[in-house]
């Protein structure tokens, strides 16, 4: 398969990119809901600490998604209703939209509670701001709010990509499953 995308299916690049986010995205969950479950203590601290490392491996991830997205456009849309094409073009970027603003929202929340990020123990991010209880109950309610918009996007785009492939049979979902051809 190229690493470019064709006017047919996404290429390598951006599949791996698509499905690696997404997968980190479900450890990130995974770590979030575990370690809001935990007493204070070293094992909370320990899988925030590995929350905060996955979230920054998240932007940098969606920072070259983006910037793949500008060197290498996707494929054109199959034929749809012009609402369809406007809702998905919205569900995309408010998509990118979070990819950016969650580990943003958490890296400020962070800040503001005196609570250093590091990528996994390798490097020391600076503060964003600084230490401000206020602050951080303020960035906590926005990434609480950012993770449920990003639940109820992820749970659209999944929607119409079924629905692409299943009612209306268009082969939208193959261009970003690996390994198929159109």
């Amino acid at each position: 398969m190229p690493a470019r995308n064709s006017s047919l299916r996404y290429g390598w690049v951006a599949q791996g990119l698509h499905w690696g986010i997404l997968a980190l995205l479900i450890l990130q969950v995974t770590l979030g809901s575990i370690a809001d479950e935990l007493p204070v203590g070293l094992e909370r601290l320990t899988l925030m600490s590995r929350h905060k490392s996955v979230g920054i491996t998240i932007l940098a991830l969606a920072v070259i998604r983006l910037a793949w997205r500008w060197i290498d456009s996707p494929p054109p849309l199959p034929p749809m209703p012009r609402w369809q094409s406007i809702a998905s073009r919205l569900n995309h970027w408010g998509l990118y939209v979070l990819l950016f603003a969650l580990p943003v929202t958490g890296w400020l929340m962070s800040s503001a509670a005196n609570r250093p990020v590091s990528w996994f123990g390798l490097a020391q991010l600076p503060d964003f701001v600084a230490p401000d209880a206020g602050l951080k109950e303020v960035f906590e309610e926005a990434h609480e709010l950012l993770v449920n918009v990003l639940y109820v996007l992820v749970a659209l785009h999944v929607l119409a990509a079924l629905k692409h492939q299943f009612i209306d049979r268009d082969g939208l979902l193959m261009r970003m499953l690996p390994g198929r051809r159109s």
